[in-house]
């Protein structure tokens, strides 16, 4: 059983792939590095996400809920073997799907697959539950205590930018809490959900416990799954306008939805801060993946005193990036996921330009030359001379790009900060640990880092408020949203 037949990648429902039909639909997967096609997939039509929704359903009613939590979570743990043993495999199909380096797929994408399905399974096995001894009249009294039960079908709808890590992050808690999933990968990058479907199934997950179907959003898969009536919940993991839409579509059902939408992420530099220890993590938030990472910074806040340090540090950064081939050791930067996106980052730097913005590096399309000048590639760019009021500052961008805008006082650094319709991170800089504290707190964000940036905890709650999303995941608090409480009460 392969995730591929000759060029096709195909939708896994119910136990088994799916061969396309004469006349079916499909696509183009290009390859963003090259702007090569590399495979067709197979797009799913409303007929297949129902028989998915259906083979989801069944999994259900035939048991897999009533499995012990010990065997589900010894099947998370063997997953995550088995993604180790196919290791390679893993990373190729990262790299295919989203051009990004070697390293980076490794280090980081295949890696936190593997934690994230270890993790949730040490998290699911030591789950409990309160419960309260209550006193009544009479000298009686009555235990209550509650029981968690899957939430049931869960819809699972995932981004390009880091496909593996954000599905594993799903799937990993809602198959150890006894859901069964059907899962739509982005049309971008269909490779690694298609693939770790034959990790599950080589694992021994029942058929119908975890699906995958190919397509787009509105008029496709997207629109079609989350509009079934067989499913009981959504976690959607893009943009914050694609977030409003599924939120309505299910809203007639009131379905519950678990959304991490995006950002216009702020970092806060204060003087006191080391500054060769700053711009490393800064060039980290704003770099990392090509920019492509919705916890990336793309707006930088620098004490007055500092500016021009901090500066001069993110530019010689951001020139000593590599840009090429994703299979070589020594490319740090891989391309934007497409062509399309490319123009519209391009875009802003149209506006940039319009709203009298100093270009300190990039600004352009580099020359690659060796078959890669035809990917989607785009030069790390950082800017001064904006303001919140220009349009660069206020919407998400999501590319390899990030103003830098002075301060004079903390209270003005809030302000700044805060000053968005955004709410999913933050990060501080600072040797004064009080004021580290006093600072991240006071930020409008689900996460708030002090000098670092992406360190994460996967037990911590993961999300955030205003456009960036609703609800949390990450430790128990998945646990809430891939399951529904039913209380006991006994008389004793």
């Amino acid at each position: 059983m392969t995730a591929e037949t000759g060029r096709w990648i195909r939708n896994f429902v119910d136990g088994r792939f799916v061969d396309p039909d004469d006349g079916d639909r499909g696509f183009d997967k290009t390859d963003p590095a090259t702007g090569l096609v590399r495979a067709r997939v197979h797009e799913a039509d409303e007929a297949l996400v129902d028989r998915a929704v259906t083979a989801a359903r069944r999994a259900l009613r035939e048991g897999w809920p009533h499995t012990a939590v010990r065997e589900r979570t010894e099947l998370l743990r063997r997953a995550a073997d088995r993604i180790e043993e196919r290791f390679e495999e893993f990373v190729a199909a990262e790299i295919a799907d989203t051009g990004k380096p070697v390293t980076q797929a490794r280090e980081l994408d295949v890696a936190r697959a593997v934690a994230n399905f270890r993790a949730f399974a040490d998290v699911v096995a030591a789950a409990g539950q309160e419960s309260f001894l209550t006193d009544l009249a009479g000298g009686k009294h009555a235990l209550n205590y509650a029981v968690r039960k899957p939430l049931g079908v869960v819809a699972i709808v995932v981004p390009w930018n880091l496909p593996l890590l954000l599905l594993t992050w799903k799937v990993a808690p809602a198959l150890a809490c006894g859901n069964a999933v059907v899962v739509k990968p982005s049309e971008e990058t269909p490779a690694t959900a298609t693939l770790l479907a034959e990790v599950l199934a080589e694992v021994g997950l029942p058929a119908g416990a975890y699906n995958v179907v190919h397509g787009f959003g509105g008029g496709s898969a997207g629109a079609h799954l989350t509009a079934h009536p067989g499913i009981d919940g959504v976690t959607f993991t893009g943009s914050s306008a694609t977030g409003a839409q599924v939120m309505r579509t299910v809203a007639p059902r009131v379905r519950p939805v678990s959304f991490e939408l995006g950002g216009k992420n702020a970092a806060i530099v204060f003087d006191d801060v080391d500054i060769d220890e700053a711009v490393t993590g800064l060039s980290k938030s704003v770099f990392t993946n090509t920019g492509q990472v919705c916890l990336c910074t793309e707006r930088v806040y620098v004490q007055r005193s500092v500016f021009d340090d901090i500066a001069s540090g993110l530019v010689q950064r951001a020139e000593r990036l590599r840009l090429g081939d994703p299979l070589s050791e020594a490319t740090t930067t891989g391309p934007l996921i497409s062509h399309a996106h490319r123009d519209k980052v391009l875009g802003y730097f149209d506006l940039a330009e319009q709203a009298g913005a100093t270009v300190l590096t990039g600004g352009h399309v580099p020359a690659l030359g060796a078959g890669f000048d035809g990917g989607s590639w785009i030069e790390p760019t950082l800017w001064t001379g904006l303001t919140n009021a220009d349009r660069v500052v206020r919407e998400e961008i999501f590319g390899p790009v990030a103003a830098l805008i002075p301060f004079d006082t903390e209270e003005q650094a809030i302000e700044l900060a805060n000053d968005t319709d955004y709410g999913l991170a933050a990060s501080v800089w600072t040797n004064d640990l009080r004021r580290g504290h006093r600072v991240a707190q006071a930020m409008n964000v689900g996460m708030a880092w002090v000098n670092t940036w992406f360190l994460r905890d996967l037990r911590s709650p993961f999300g955030g408020v205003g456009l960036s999303g609703l609800g949390r995941e990450g430790g128990e608090s998945s646990l809430h949203f891939y399951t529904e409480p039913t209380n006991v009460c006994v008389q004793l």
